[in-house]
């Protein structure tokens, strides 16, 4: 389900944390919990307490205890003195380049793709079971989310719509790139959320979907021939040239680089966007349901 996969929350690389930001993480991420590992696992090997690399780093056992769980945001001063005490392997120094804070909002599964996407050259979705994030409403977002189970509490649903809704500011932040989007007209035709939703969503998506960089194409339901029966796919380029894929499931997400599986991808997305309604079309038909409400 994209109910939090397909969400997004800002991303801190390493970096000197100003003080009022040293303190415990909300939203501990898996690179700090791996960062924290590594310490741990250094610390243990040279025979020392949590104690006595605190004194050899000039940083309290508690703060060694809190990076170590991942807890706190390490700074570079504790990198340092951390990989000197240590034995200088250069696997802090290597760690530490890949730390990002917790991503409220964000699935775990999700968070690298979200960084990637937000540097792509070009963008593709198609999605067959609800509107891609980037073109949900908010009143369409929190009707996904209200239809989680487990059942969300008020508080992470707001933290799933701020994340929603600070994605799609990348549509209107960047006007010169590519966003292609490929949806099944029964996506348009479901009323999620009921009578008080669905005109909005079809307001938001035309509204979106507008500008020259943005491209939205439908799948009639009367199609015949379908490119991309095995599901949901995303296609990103990198600025190098690369092409990367992410495919999305129940609770877990795949990112993929291999060439051939890309090649496959590429095609089979090719292959939809020439079988659906073209953009002219598909935009006729929203109007076309947006005056059936």
């Amino acid at each position: 389900m994209d109910i939090v996969g397909d969400g997004e929350a800002r991303v801190v690389g390493m970096r000197s944390v100003p003080a009022g930001e040293w303190e415990r993480e909300p939203h501990p991420s898996d690179s700090l919990r791996t960062f924290g590992a590594v310490v741990q696992a250094l610390r243990e090997h040279a025979g020392l307490t949590r104690a006595e690399l605190g004194m050899r780093v000039r940083y309290s056992k508690h703060t060694v205890e809190s990076i170590e769980l991942g807890r706190r945001m390490p700074d570079e001063a504790f990198v340092e003195r951390a990989e000197e005490a240590l034995g200088n392997t250069g696997a802090l120094r290597r760690a530490a380049r890949h730390l990002t804070r917790g991503e409220p909002g964000l699935a775990a599964w999700f968070r690298r793709w979200a960084r990637l996407e937000r540097e792509a050259v070009s963008l593709c979705t198609y999605e067959c079971r609800l509107l891609p994030g980037l073109l949900q409403s908010e009143a369409y977002a929190r009707a996904v989310f209200d239809n989680s189970i487990p059942i969300l509490t008020e508080e992470q649903t707001r933290a799933q719509l701020t994340a929603r809704l600070e994605r799609q500011a990348m549509m209107r932040e960047r006007p010169t790139v590519p966003f292609s989007f490929i949806v099944e007209e029964s996506v348009f035709r479901r009323r999620l959320g009921g009578a008080r939703v669905h005109p909005g969503m079809l307001d938001h998506v035309l509204e979106l979907t507008a500008p020259r960089n943005v491209t939205l194409q439908v799948v009639p339901l009367d199609l015949e021939f379908h490119g991309c029966l095995d599901g949901p796919v995303r296609i990103l380029e990198t600025p190098e040239g690369r092409r990367l894929g992410y495919s999305e499931g129940q609770q877990n997400g795949r990112l993929i680089s291999d060439v051939k599986e890309m090649r496959l991808l590429c095609q089979r997305y090719e292959t939809l966007r020439s079988q659906a309604l073209n953009p002219k079309e598909s935009r006729d038909l929203l109007e076309r349901l947006r005056g059936e409400r």
